[in-house]
């Protein structure tokens, strides 16, 4: 991407056909009417914001404008302008917008003002590891480079790390190793999930509480801040953190000390403090969900984890360490053509699903006579789309299984296909590997035999057909002991 080329606001320079480096824009905010008409911000960072409150990277004092109002975000496709749910909304061109890219030159207005949006010429360059793992993490793309060498380098530090991102792109991973990289790593990390734990007892698991307490508080509890002394707390799914909490995290954060409850004595914690979370916070804020003052104290660093949508090109070397950890994955793999499907597919569960498919895959395929090698057909194509069938009728990309996902079928029916097929080969694969004894493979499914007879019956297996596919059973040919 050339240097005068304003349209993008990152572009990455190769070397010999690798990634040697990411450059950042540098972006000027010059506010043309309002109350602070004549401020001028000149920015280097991929996200800006914009809004009333201090720590916003354009703080403006316009009464009409939210404390976070707007931001800014600056990727490989242009410069992405979105609102965060604020009062009096965000307009470009005299339209009020919600999510969209915006051109070089964008007038923009929030509230009473009017502010232009110019990228410059100039650019600053972002580290990018040399690593394509770091603890737990596998990634090659650019972006996954990019974040691996933040995360190295705040590790290395004590301050506190918002850790933001989609379901499943590994959150906790990346509190992992800021953690396992940091002087903490010998103490103890300590998870919380904020949203797994009810209101009535977050506040016992976060702070501990003393014996009698409360009803059931028969001895005293040392809770996760006092437990992770010398270590870190990671504070998973913290946007379902109840909202009479928050002043009480914020005071740990600020003070580094915790009050169990029902206790009398303050206790002295030596800790850092790394949050996640799937929801945007600021968003929350402006609907008066989080508090704005606990939002700019946690997000002194703040890390996102891409999408495996962005970064498609880290899909063959997450099967490959997705097999090499599923117990039956050793020495298997993906076939050309599956690895290519799972390529257009765009992952709304990121590597969370394709763990799933993966690990489907492996409990499920038919091994080789050897067993050294997995093979795996393609899912079945869609059908050809008419000027009535939406895009999204685009078929699984799990080869392992032999239903294709078609929107035309009611919900609760295409399921009942797909669960159908699962056990169709679970128990297949199952009375194979007992020989056809039913008790035995009862036992090692954990279920009763009768399940399993019904089971046969119901999916059609009691004069079932010999083709290629997983064995089959007739019902008469099983035993019991």
């Amino acid at each position: 991407m050339p240097v005068d080329d304003l349209r993008s606001g990152t572009w990455v320079t190769y070397v010999g056909g690798r990634a040697t480096g990411l450059r950042l824009r540098r972006c000027r905010i010059e506010v043309t009417a309002g109350p602070d008409a004549g401020l001028i911000r000149d920015l280097e960072a991929p996200v800006i914001r914009v809004g009333a409150r201090r720590g916003n990277d354009v703080q403006l004092s316009d009464a009409k404008v939210s404390g976070l109002h707007c931001e800014i975000r600056l990727d490989d496709r242009g410069y992405r302008l979105r609102d965060l749910d604020s009062t009096n909304g965000t307009f470009v061109g005299g339209i009020r917008i919600n999510d969209v890219y915006i051109q070089p030159g964008a007038q923009i207005a929030v509230g009473s003002t009017r502010m232009k949006f110019e990228p410059l010429g100039e650019s600053v360059e972002l580290e990018i590891s040399e690593r394509d793992r770091l603890g737990g993490m596998l990634g090659r793309s650019v972006k996954m480079r990019e974040l691996f060498a933040r995360l190295q380098k705040l590790a290395a530090t004590d301050t506190t790390v918002l850790i933001t991102g989609e379901t499943g792109v590994g959150k906790e991973l990346a509190a992992e190793c800021v953690h396992d990289l940091s002087p903490r790593a010998k103490g103890a990390f300590v998870v919380v999930d904020c949203g797994a734990i009810p209101p009535t007892l977050i506040e016992s698991e976060l702070f501990g509480h003393e014996r009698g307490a409360f009803t059931g508080a028969t001895a005293s509890y040392a809770g996760a801040f006092e437990r992770a002394h010398g270590g870190t707390v990671f504070l998973d799914e913290l946007g379902e953190l109840p909202l009479a909490m928050q002043p009480k995290l914020l005071r740990v954060l600020e003070a580094k000390e915790v009050r169990r409850v029902g206790g009398q004595k303050t206790i002295n914690v030596d800790l850092r403090i790394v949050a996640a979370t799937n929801r945007d916070l600021g968003v929350e804020v402006n609907r008066g969900r989080f508090r704005e003052d606990l939002f700019y104290r946690l997000a002194v660093a703040r890390i996102v984890v891409p999408p495996l949508r962005e970064r498609k090109e880290d899909i063959p070397l997450l099967i490959e360490g997705i097999l090499a950890t599923t117990p039956g994955g050793e020495g298997a793999y993906i076939a050309a053509e599956t690895i290519d499907l799972m390529m257009k597919h765009d992952w709304p569960g990121n590597v969370r699903e394709l763990r799933n498919v993966i690990e489907r895959a492996v409990l499920l395929a038919e091994p080789p006579e050897n067993a050294a090698q997995l093979r795996r057909s393609p899912a079945p194509q869609p059908p050809p789309r008419t000027d009535h069938t939406p895009s999204t009728t685009a078929s699984s990309p799990d080869a392992t299984m032999t239903v294709p996902v078609d929107i035309a079928t009611p919900f609760k029916a295409a399921k009942g296909n797909v669960v159908a097929e699962f056990e169709r080969r679970y128990i297949s694969k199952l009375l194979a590997h007992h020989d056809g004894n039913i008790s035995a493979a009862a036992r090692a499914a954990g279920i009763d035999r009768m399940s399993i007879h019904k089971m046969l019956h119901r999916l059609g297996l009691a004069n079932p057909g010999r083709d290629d596919g997983p064995p089959t059973f007739d019902i008469s040919d099983a035993t019991e002991d």
